[in-house]
């Protein structure tokens, strides 16, 4: 990376992001609340993704509780409730989902961001990123990333554009004034495809070689004013932002402001 590349890119870190939303969190007085997952048991993806959010848990004094799909009425007991995809008759599941206990923002009416929508606020805030007016491109269109990224920037006044690799209309990228992936491909955006400056927020996560990777290549640094990078970078903010919501949620329900 050149000289002038390090100085002009933001290189996002998610962790101390986190770790300052969890001490917010400590501060406000958590601890008590339970928090129930709905999941299939024996998916190694979804148990390694539940451990991760069950070590938060158990840090700020949240149960996190494991119910099988049968067991949902039991689930809504508890004062947030995530319905942890994939997972079969999600839909069914997720109308049955009240709005005050729905932590990942996946129903119908939801009343706070989904995890992955509020941490890209997160750093969009953090990093002093104007969105209004903004040309803003969220490459993949799932309800866990894509559609919930491009709600938020809407909200936030963006003009967003939403596509897929599919579609061949990765050249839309160059134009862009900011650019969230979700896509799930390793490495799928390259440097020459984006414009100096972009605000490029990788929030796509697979697999390659045994290791996590991110949608873009680790050079887009380069060029990116703003950059996340996989891992460490949106990934630790959501998991912050499950518990966030978990806590906004309850105290919706208990009244107070």
């Amino acid at each position: 990376m050149s000289k002038n590349a390090t100085m002009m890119s933001m290189l996002v870190d998610g962790k101390a992001i986190a770790e300052a939303l969890l001490v917010q969190l400590e501060r406000c007085g958590v601890r008590g609340l339970r928090l129930g997952v709905v999941m299939n048991e024996g998916d190694s993806a979804s148990d390694s993704f539940v451990r991760i959010k069950a070590r938060v848990a158990t840090r700020l004094g949240v149960e996190l509780v494991r119910f099988a799909p049968a067991d949902m009425q039991k689930a809504l007991l508890c004062d947030g409730v995530i319905v942890q995809l994939p997972i079969p008759n999600s839909d069914a599941l997720l109308v049955q989902l009240a709005p005050n206990k729905d932590v990942d923002a996946l129903g119908t009416a939801p009343l706070v961001h989904s995890p992955v929508a509020g941490a890209i606020a997160e750093v969009l805030s953090r990093s002093g990123v104007a969105t209004a007016g903004k040309k803003a491109v969220v490459v993949g269109a799932g309800r866990l990333v894509g559609a919930p990224a491009a709600a938020l920037l809407r909200e936030l006044g963006a003009e967003v554009s939403v596509i897929t690799q599919t579609q061949g209309s990765l050249d839309e990228l160059k134009t862009a004034d900011i650019v969230v992936s979700g896509a799930g491909e390793p490495n799928l955006i390259k440097p020459e495809m984006l414009k100096q400056g972009v605000v490029l927020i990788d929030a796509g996560t697979s697999e390659q070689g045994g290791k996590l990777a991110g949608d873009t290549d680790p050079a887009c640094a380069e060029v990116a004013s703003v950059f996340t990078p996989v891992p460490g970078g949106v990934g630790p903010i959501a998991v912050a932002m499950i518990f966030k919501n978990l806590f906004e949620l309850a105290k919706k329900n208990s009244g107070l402001k």
